[in-house]
């Protein structure tokens, strides 16, 4: 288990591969909850436990890639375990991880994160103290690891952005329930993430 603040090294074993988001888009949204969304940038290491995540699929209307192949969706189809990162309402960044295999446009949005290490380093860029948070929503978390639009398209299974294996939900009850902050499809169960957790995004 990781410890807030310590020191978070990796090693390649430790890196999740591309095989666990080549899979269905749900499951791999489930079985993050737990794993490590970690960002090696110039000023530092600054990493996250995830603690809640959205699935979009193909067919669903709040998926980008609901009416086919645009420029700014394309990452969603090309092969799982890259970032698409995209701007929304015209004020932040949001990270999701492609799913499924090439030519079918899904991923995983990461809602969440408990701070793990790095926390100066967000509290700055966050100009926030508080723990909670630093991380707790999904433009938050982008702003927190100094995630950029140029890592759109990156792959995350090596390279400065990776997400590394965790204790799944340390013993937590994973709630499953509809997805916030949208109007079209939001009846659709694709959200989830730790009961109980305090770090978890509020409607």
């Amino acid at each position: 288990m990781v410890k807030r603040g310590q020191l978070f090294s990796l090693s390649a074993k430790d890196i999740l591969p591309r095989s666990f988001y080549a899979r269905d888009t749900q499951v791999v949204a489930r079985e993050l909850l737990g794993h490590y969304l970690v960002h090696y940038s110039p000023e530092g290491v600054a990493a996250g436990k995830i603690v809640e995540t959205e699935a979009y699929l193909q067919n669903d209307p709040a998926c980008h890639a609901a009416r086919g192949m645009t420029r700014r969706n394309r990452v969603m189809f090309g092969p799982p375990g890259h970032a698409y990162i995209y701007f929304i309402y015209g004020m932040y960044y949001c990270f999701n991880v492609v799913t499924r295999e090439e030519g079918i446009g899904e991923a995983v949005l990461i809602r969440a994160l408990e701070p793990v290490a790095g926390i100066p380093l967000m509290q700055a860029r966050r100009s926030r103290q508080k723990i909670t948070e630093l991380c707790s929503g999904p433009g938050r978390l982008v702003q927190a690891l100094g995630i950029t639009r140029e890592q759109n398209g990156q792959d995350i299974t090596s390279g400065p952005l990776v997400i590394s294996r965790g204790e799944k939900n340390d013993g937590l009850p994973v709630v499953k329930t509809t997805r916030i902050g949208i109007k079209n499809g939001a009846e659709l169960p694709l959200r989830f993430y730790l009961a109980g957790s305090p770090f978890v995004s509020k409607k």
